[in-house]
């Protein structure tokens, strides 16, 4: 058995995975998507579509205006009706196309299945990755082939396959093991090819025993495959964490990347979009999401169109038990409520969490105790306390210096906070404020 690390800080939250049992519903082509141009780290797309024009399922629809960009496909077939701005899950209005469905759901003619895939070079496997609109699915969206081109002075000798799925509620990276585990492992080895690495990882959480088992059996025979049972620990699924785990490799701090200790992370979600775009030339254009929650009568895990609306999917969950108090995007760690039903599902909508007023109390802030506890939990090793203060008073230089940018926002300070001080949205903001001057500068 390998051996495995301890992370700094941490927290035990409860897992509530109700979902966990669902079978993957398909939702289907909704009447109408909103299709957010931003939908990953980096510069947004630039729309290749005007009103009026007829587009079917996987043609572009957003053009990628740098390296650290993808492009961005129709999720169904049917007429642009417009481009402007519209309710996004960031919680501000940003452009999207919004396209009205033609009832035919036709595919694209531009679709290249490769059978002989795995003989391509690996600069022409990247380039069809960020054609086909390829980001990090596990939340953080960022563009995938960026994180599969580690410059030559940045060797790599570990790929480690994400399917930690940690963050309470989400069961989606779950059911995909379990239903669509092979996509999951061609996922992996074009990516392992692309990279040149011949040791991969699969790391899942022990709460997960069928997705551990069936993963093993897979992966029997395939030399290059391990599978890893992790103790559950939030938030084991972030890559540093992860990488200290099974690897007990420390990131550098202070705008260190994997890449620097020798390791890619990709999460499950991500390999199985990669296998489907290279083999049959499909773009991302739909996703596995979690409607989890007391406030959804029927919790599902559904295979969404990018662009549908957050209502259709309640509606597919047969409505709600009683009236909601918060609506999260992501679960409840790591999350973004929602102002908005008419917010629509994006490349990195992992679930969408709601909670009915009972269980949403009116939380009122005390005064710092100085219990440290914050400080202990913390896994980025920051002091949230004292963020806490400096963005509360507009101290962004203070905040800077004491490495605010470093925060991965992951919620274990909330959690901990005894005063019930929102640190993390504290944290979030200063971190945006500091990040926004660098730019400006």
């Amino acid at each position: 058995m390998k051996r495995l690390y301890l992370f700094q800080g941490g927290v035990h939250p409860s897992g509530q995975k109700i979902s966990q049992n669902a079978p993957i519903e398909e939702l289907g082509a909704p009447d109408r998507v909103v299709v957010p141009l931003s939908q990953h780290i980096g510069a947004p797309c630039e729309a290749t579509v005007a009103p009026g024009d007829r587009v079917k399922k996987g043609d572009r629809v957003g053009q990628a205006t740098g390296f650290v960009s993808v492009n961005i496909h129709a999720p169904i077939s049917g007429v642009v009706k417009s481009i402007g701005t519209f309710p996004h899950p960031v919680g501000r209005p940003l452009p999207a196309v919004e396209i009205e469905s033609d009832g035919e759901d036709t595919w694209a003619d531009t679709l290249k299945p490769r059978e002989d895939y795995m003989d391509l070079s690996p600069e022409t496997l990247k380039e069809i990755i960020q054609d086909m609109g390829i980001v990090g699915m596990g939340g953080a969206a960022f563009p995938t082939h960026v994180k599969l081109s580690p410059p030559k002075e940045k060797p790599i000798d570990t790929f480690i396959i994400n399917g930690a799925e940690c963050e309470p509620y989400l069961t989606a990276d779950h059911r995909l093991m379990l239903e669509e585990p092979e996509s999951i492992i061609a996922g992996a080895r074009i990516a392992m090819r692309i990279l040149g690495v011949t040791r991969g990882i699969i790391a899942i959480e022990s709460n997960k025993p069928d997705a551990i088992e069936k993963m093993k059996e897979l992966t029997e025979d395939i030399l290059e495959l391990g599978v890893v049972a992790l103790k559950v620990r939030y938030p084991q699924g972030a890559e540093k964490q992860l990488i200290k785990t099974l690897l007990n490799r420390e990131v550098p701090f202070l705008g260190g990347l994997p890449m620097d200790v020798g390791a890619v992370v990709q999460n499950v979600g991500t390999l199985s979009a990669i296998f489907k775009a290279v083999r049959f030339g499909i773009p991302l254009i739909e996703r596995i999401t979690t409607v989890t929650g007391s406030g959804v009568r029927a919790p599902k895990n559904l295979r969404v169109r990018i662009g549908t609306p957050i209502k259709v999917l309640i509606e597919a969950c047969r409505g709600f038990t009683s009236e909601i108090g918060k609506v999260i995007m992501g679960g409840p760690m790591m999350g973004v409520s929602q102002h908005s039903l008419e917010a629509p599902v994006v490349k990195g909508t992992s679930g969408i969490l709601f909670q009915p007023v009972a269980e949403v109390q009116a939380v009122v802030a005390q005064p710092c105790i100085r219990c440290g506890s914050c400080i202990r939990a913390c896994p980025a090793r920051l002091m949230p306390t004292v963020l806490g203060v400096f963005a509360q008073r507009d101290m962004f230089e203070e905040a800077e210096r004491c490495d605010v940018v470093e925060c991965i926002e992951c919620g274990c300070c909330n959690y901990v906070c005894p005063a019930k001080i929102p640190l993390v949205q504290l944290l979030r903001y200063a971190k945006a404020e500091v990040l926004a001057r660098r730019k400006a500068a």
